[in-house]
Order: structure tokens, then C-alpha cells, then sequence
């Protein structure tokens, strides 16, 4: 019988979260310049930056190539950060084995087909309540936020509260 993501989520040790639709609610805003713009939630970063302060391991692997989704990121101490990749199982592959860890120990979010092979091998793939079907369907877990709107923050504050790494975030240095 197949585990619920309330059975994996104590053994999460990694989050791995695409970009776009995930991390952004997917839009983007052309300027003449051909700029890209980009929205992300403050939430969401809050949550990122409180896990990499947990110690878990926490990597984006992104087709897109924004260098201030990356200045965005690195600013909340993600330091794995893989832009412009278009082969995610092979990034993965090659993360996985740097760190020595176990796909079983990874929770994924996607929310497009591009994310489809590489959350085909992780022990928790998940994606915002916005995904398109394919994803959804193999998805152990939907948030009920959307891409942007605070789905990271959902997800990472679940396995927080499971692994009881959560309430020792409302700590003094917060305040």
C-alpha cells in the first residue's frame, strides 16, 4: 500500500522547488527592454529561509534563467540554486548524489509537465493547488494555495509542524 504524505513527512530532510508557477503564481511582465518581472510572497520566503536555518536541504531547479530570482533566493541563503535547466531528473541525479541523499527523503514541487519526470523519482512530490492535471494526478501532495500565494509556505511549514521544528521558529529573534 502507497504512503500518505503524512507518513513521509517526518522523513523529509530536502525540498526542491521549481520557479515558475510554484515560487511565482506564473505570470510574467514583459518590459520593452525585454526585462522579465517576476512576483514572488514574502510567506513563501519566510518559510524557505526558516528551513535552510533548520538545516534541511532546500534547492530550486528552474528552466528559467532570472538573475533576481537567483539574487532573490540566495538572499534567503538558498545556495543550490540551478537555473536554465532543462533536464531536471539529471540536476537531481547529480544533487542527490553531492549531498548523499536519498530520493525517498525529497519532496518536490511542480506544477507543470516539465516537473513531471524528476517528481516521478522523489518520496514526496507535491504542487499547488493551481497545477495543471498531469501533475496534480501524481502529486502526493496539493497544497490548497496556488503558485506564488504562499503553496512553498504550506508545504514547508506541514513538515516543519510534523517533524515539531516549527513552533521553536516563534523564538526571540523573530520579535
Amino acid at each position: 500500500m502507497e504512503k500518505s504524505y503524512k507518513e513521509i513527512m517526518p522523513n523529509i530532510t530536502t525540498f526542491i522547488f521549481d520557479v515558475d508557477g510554484v515560487l511565482t503564481d506564473g505570470t510574467v511582465t514583459i518590459f520593452p527592454n525585454g526585462e522579465l518581472i517576476r512576483k514572488m510572497h514574502t510567506k513563501d520566503g519566510f518559510a524557505l529561509k526558516t528551513a535552510v536555518d533548520k538545516g534541511f536541504h532546500v534547492c530550486i531547479i528552474s528552466g528559467g534563467t532570472n538573475k533576481a530570482v537567483k539574487s532573490r533566493l540566495q538572499g534567503l541563503g538558498i545556495t543550490d540554486i540551478y537555473l536554465g535547466i532543462h533536464n531536471k531528473t539529471e540536476q537531481l541525479d547529480e544533487y542527490l548524489d553531492v549531498y548523499n541523499i536519498k530520493p525517498e527523503s525529497v519532496l518536490y514541487m511542480g506544477d507543470d509537465i516539465p516537473d513531471y519526470p524528476v517528481m516521478k523519482l522523489v518520496g514526496l512530490p507535491a504542487c499547488p493547488k493551481d497545477a495543471v492535471p498531469e501533475i496534480q494526478n501524481i502529486s502526493k501532495y496539493v497544497s490548497q494555495k496556488k503558485g506564488g500565494q504562499g503553496c512553498v509556505r504550506d508545504v514547508i511549514e506541514q513538515v516543519l509542524k510534523v517533524q515539531d521544528k516549527w513552533q521553536s521558529t516563534y523564538d526571540a529573534k523573530y520579535f
